[in-house]
């Protein structure tokens, strides 16, 4: 079976009963995944399992593998917009949230939020990852996408990843070895639907310093994302990324006067214009829609070619669609 395997070929009632009976997670079948991201967009998957710790995430990932599904990892949905057409095979909704502090290590399981991260090792005296407080994903795919923020980014503070590889077994890989470049790693570059490597936990080395410096830090980005960003209102995250030299993409954006502009239920943020918002119950084909326009644009006006920081998940075959085109 391939990743492109409809759902008509699946056998969506044996496999949730054998996943229940091997794994003992529920699968819901035809599942909406919508309200899973932050964009509020996207048409159901085949099969949802939500993984409460690491044993069931292997478990769930194992699982697929052996029957040849595709498997989609969604955390906290950020930076992501599914298809109005869902996602075939099994989505595993990453909930695995164990944390400790060791030393001057943080160990974080791939499903806790960054944001807490943040202020767990605020708390204990621990500086590094004050920057995820403006990261609205997990540890996992922070790790896979190299997140970072305000002059800071995963690279610069993992020391591992332990990973899930295809035979099944577990490797705990330095940070150095993982390809990271700016929000990219070798993760980004497997099969969508069909990972060999998969992030199930991470150590972040940190370094001590007053808790209430840490905390002052912490502030400071809480004011400056209240003051830039459009909190509140469902969105993905930066669109694009930022090119290596010149203006930032939102710069760029907005420069090519396209902050307010509308497809259908999207729209470029007025407030910043790297942000698209999904502000009138739009779709997901609404939003790649108006990514596309915007990428025409910037072309058009600056000669530059934007790159997407969101990832396009599930079933986009096709793209655009009949009638989705501009």
């Amino acid at each position: 079976m391939t990743a492109a395997a409809a759902s008509s070929d699946l056998d969506l009632v044996a496999l949730s009963g054998e996943i229940a009976r091997r794994v003992g997670v529920k699968a819901e079948r035809n599942a909406p995944l919508a309200k899973l991201t932050t964009m509020r967009v996207g048409g159901p998957a085949d099969l949802l399992a939500t993984a409460h710790n690491a044993f069931e995430l292997r478990a769930l990932i194992r699982f697929a593998r052996a029957r040849g599904l595709p498997l989609t990892l969604l955390g906290r949905g950020s930076n992501v917009v599914i298809s109005d057409r869902g996602v075939r095979g099994l989505v595993v909704h990453v909930r695995a949230e164990g944390s400790r502090v060791d030393g001057q290590a943080y160990v974080a399981e791939a499903g806790v939020p960054m944001a807490r991260a943040a202020t767990e090792t605020q708390r204990a005296g621990l500086s590094g990852l004050e920057f995820g407080l403006a990261v609205p994903g997990t540890a996992g795919g922070a790790v896979w996408a190299n997140a970072g923020a305000h002059g800071a980014d995963v690279a610069a503070v993992l020391e591992s990843a332990d990973v899930l590889v295809a035979d099944g077994t577990e490797a705990r890989v330095p940070g150095a070895e993982l390809g990271f470049g700016y929000r990219d790693s070798r993760f980004k570059h497997q099969q969508p639907e069909a990972p060999d490597e998969v992030v199930i936990g991470a150590r972040f080395r940190l370094e001590p310093a007053s808790a209430d410096e840490i905390k002052a830090r912490l502030d400071d980005i809480r004011r400056w994302r209240q003051a830039h960003q459009p909190l509140g209102i469902p969105s993905g995250g930066s669109s694009f990324r930022n090119p290596a030299d010149g203006p930032s993409a939102g710069e760029l954006i907005e420069a090519a006067g396209l902050k307010g502009s509308q497809e259908g239920g999207a729209t470029v943020s007025e407030k910043h214009a790297n942000f698209i918002v999904n502000d009138r119950r739009g779709t997901a084909a609404d939003v790649r829609r108006l990514m596309d326009r915007v990428r025409a644009a910037v072309v058009e006006s600056a000669g530059v070619e934007l790159v997407p920081e969101i990832v396009f998940l599930g079933d986009w075959g096709g793209w655009p669609w009949p009638g989705a085109a501009a």
